[in-house]
């Protein structure tokens, strides 16, 4: 597709097993050029890849997932990509580390990442009121498209309403204010102040860039983000119920809940469901290396072309009484020093998180969103935790880093919340 744009961008290859690489591009308004972290090009040792493995299996079985692909990036010390389980618990089918998945609320610092991109052109201004650019929202006239951005509407969510309705109904094209409508009908709390996890503002956002650029969101994904950082395997899909991807796929499911548990021998495959249940809130598409190599850039907000404001410069409370190091601010979560997402989308839980300074990097997928995003998050932060302590390579040195958790928080955390399995009648 021929993108409308002043702006193109060409991108170096990179190798799929590391996050090393060159991005170089020119466009009308300068040149973009990121050279991510130095990456030890080795597997991390056993006894460091042993005890992520561990994490990984508690996970799928506290969870109900069938499977997992995962990425680990320690500069300096090495990687650990890999996929375990199956693509579904009542007929297996093996996985594979290229596979395309939903990436879930990862989707949502892209579309402040395209915010952020036409601010910096001028194209819009992060104080406009929404009603400048949606229609139907007349009653946010106080509400402004950072605001959208950082979480700070005051707008509810949509996804307990129409949750059921996804499940159900997964070929359905939702249009993104119809969704949207179910959040806002919610009752709202003063924006600019409160963080207020909102895929409604999320939703409206992507409407308001459309409006704002004349490109549909997914030429402004791939415009802003996917092609400057040479993400081949990214994209925002069009909203006709199909696979994510063209090439191999993780299949998407979720269990029915029943009397004393949830089906776990029998869970629904969701994998063709129609990405405009998630827009620009949840519904992009990768793979776990272009997800850890994204998130890796975004951490360091390379593709910004001015230095203020700051988005994340300002982050508030995660939630009422969140613990001083965990906040949110520019469509991401800040965990100590690590920055990133984690979220659900039928089919599927997801988190990747990175830390700016030294680049270590981590990412999930797993192949069922029973339990929302839990699961993910928690899993993310066990192996962040685990591989923060993987000792330096050959030549190299382990800098100044570490989290304000233990592993053993979040493997005990994730043990406790475990589903409850009940098995098929008769």
């Amino acid at each position: 597709m021929q993108l409308l744009s002043s702006r193109r961008w060409r991108a170096a290859a990179a190798t799929a097993a590391v996050l090393g690489l060159v991005l170089t591009g020119c466009s009308s308004e300068g040149t973009f050029s990121y050279t991510p972290p130095d990456q030890v090009d080795a597997a991390l040792p056993d006894d460091t890849a042993a005890a992520l493995q561990g994490a990984v299996d508690n996970a799928l079985a506290a969870s109900g997932a069938s499977g997992a692909i995962v990425g680990v990036w320690v500069p300096w010390s090495g990687t650990w990509v890999t996929a375990t389980g199956t693509q579904n618990t009542a007929e297996g089918g093996e996985l594979s580390t290229d596979m395309s998945f939903r990436i879930a609320d990862v989707t949502r610092l892209m579309t402040c990442d395209v915010l952020y991109a036409l601010a910096d052109e001028g194209t819009v201004e992060l104080d406009a009121p929404v009603p400048e650019y949606v229609s139907g929202v007349a009653d946010m006239s106080d509400v402004t498209l950072v605001d959208l951005c950082n979480g700070t509407s005051g707008a509810g969510s949509s996804e307990a309403t129409v949750k059921s309705a996804w499940l159900n109904t997964p070929e359905r094209i939702w249009a993104p204010l119809e969704l949207a409508g179910y959040g806002l009908g919610r009752a709202r709390i003063a924006p600019h102040t409160t963080f207020r996890d909102s895929d409604a503002g999320y939703l409206l956002l992507g409407l308001a860039l459309e409006r704002a650029s004349g490109m549909s969101a997914r030429e402004l994904i791939a415009e802003y983000v996917t092609e400057p950082l040479g993400l081949a395997d990214t994209s925002l899909p069009g909203p006709v119920a199909a696979p994510p991807a063209d090439g191999p796929v993780l299949k998407g499911n979720y269990m029915t809940a029943v009397e004393g548990g949830f089906t776990c021998a029998a869970p629904v495959d969701i994998t063709t469901m129609s990405s405009s249940t998630g827009f620009t809130d949840s519904g992009a598409v990768s793979t776990i290396t272009d997800l850890g190599r994204y998130i890796q850039a975004e951490a360091k907000q390379v593709l910004r072309t001015k230095d203020e404001p700051n988005r994340f410069g300002s982050p508030l409370p995660a939630y009422d009484k969140a613990p001083s190091w965990y906040q949110a601010a520019g469509g991401a979560y800040l965990v100590g020093s690590m920055i990133g997402q984690h979220g659900w989308t039928p089919g599927y839980a997801t988190a990747a998180y990175s830390d700016p300074t030294t680049g270590f990097t981590v990412a999930v997928v797993l192949n069922d969103s029973t339990s929302g995003s839990r699961f993910a998050q928690q899993l993310s932060w066990e192996l962040a935790a685990i591989a923060s302590k993987a000792p330096a390579a050959a030549g190299e040195t382990a800098p100044e880093f570490g989290l304000p958790y233990t592993a053993e928080q979040y493997h005990q955390a994730t043990t406790e919340a475990a589903i409850t399995c009940v098995p098929p009648a008769g």
